[in-house]
């Protein structure tokens, strides 16, 4: 029988927004830069993100399974697997049997629990879907939370800025009991820098900080899991990895900036493809 799996491959379960440079159109052309062929489950299809005043959308919940049950049929085996946005209690269970049915001892799973942002949960995201999420994060090796999600996660109160070492090491390590090896926890203020926090099980943790520039911008944290995700498929060290994805946003965004880009456009990585490596 013809085998599918002679090269690297990641799987990408994300939503599909055909403008403002997010989800699965960023993901696609950064991993397949880095080497990796890209193969991505649609959660859902958008003309353009919910960032603009109005947008087409069709939900891809009910299409999904039967979308992965093909994959099955082929035998596919993936290196890395990679989550984002999920919309729904059903698409996290979804996604959990992905998980399961696709999980190896050898590939990487990176887990991105966008859940919400400046210590609250999006409008749309349910107590019932965080307690699914709290589930889905068992699966992962990388967990990749912002300071708002880390807290979510761990019933921890939030507060937007003057976080100490102890505690951020306290909150990283009350993730990793949940299961991932690897966690960085991103885009902590402090005053003129923006921080990650870096946790690996048995190693000094690191805080790896760069000067604040610009606004948020859409699709940049959909940048970062790519990156990471890839990263990891390649043997790269951790927190090099997170130095490597938090620099080439920077100058992605300062970028954006000089070719007056609106925040919506998100930033145009695509200047820049062809230095990752």
């Amino acid at each position: 029988m013809t085998s599918h799996n002679h090269q690297k491959k990641i799987a990408v379960i994300n939503d599909l927004s055909g403008f403002g440079r997010c989800s699965i159109a960023v993901a696609l052309p950064i991993i397949s830069a880095m080497k990796i062929q890209c193969c991505p489950v649609p959660t859902s299809i958008f003309s353009n993100h919910t960032g603009f005043p109005s947008f087409f959308f069709e939900d891809y919940t009910d299409r999904m399974q039967p979308y992965i049950d093909q994959w099955k049929k082929l035998e596919l085996q993936f290196d890395g697997v990679c989550t984002g946005f999920l919309g729904s209690k059903e698409q996290i269970q979804i996604v959990a049997r992905f998980l399961q049915d696709f999980g190896r001892e050898d590939n990487r799973i990176l887990v991105d629990p966008v859940m919400g942002d400046y210590g609250k949960p999006y409008a749309t995201y349910t107590t019932e879907m965080c307690q699914e999420m709290r589930k889905l994060v068992q699966f992962a090796d990388i967990l990749t939370p912002n300071l708002t999600e880390a807290c979510l996660l761990t019933d921890t109160p939030y507060r937007p800025d003057h976080w100490r070492k102890t505690e951020l090491l306290e909150l990283a390590e009350a993730l990793a009991a949940k299961g991932p090896e690897k966690i960085v926890i991103t885009g902590i203020p402090q005053g003129d820098f923006i921080a990650n926090y870096c946790y690996e099980k048995g190693e000094e943790p690191t805080i790896l900080r760069t000067h604040r520039v610009g606004t948020q911008r859409s699709g940049t944290g959909d940048i970062f899991s790519a990156i990471v995700a890839a990263d990891a498929v390649n043997g790269v060290l951790f927190r090099e990895s997170v130095k490597k994805a938090s620099n080439f946003i920077k100058k992605c965004i300062l970028r954006s900036i000089e070719m007056d880009l609106p925040l919506t456009d998100g930033v145009c990585f695509e200047e820049f493809l062809t230095k990752l490596r």
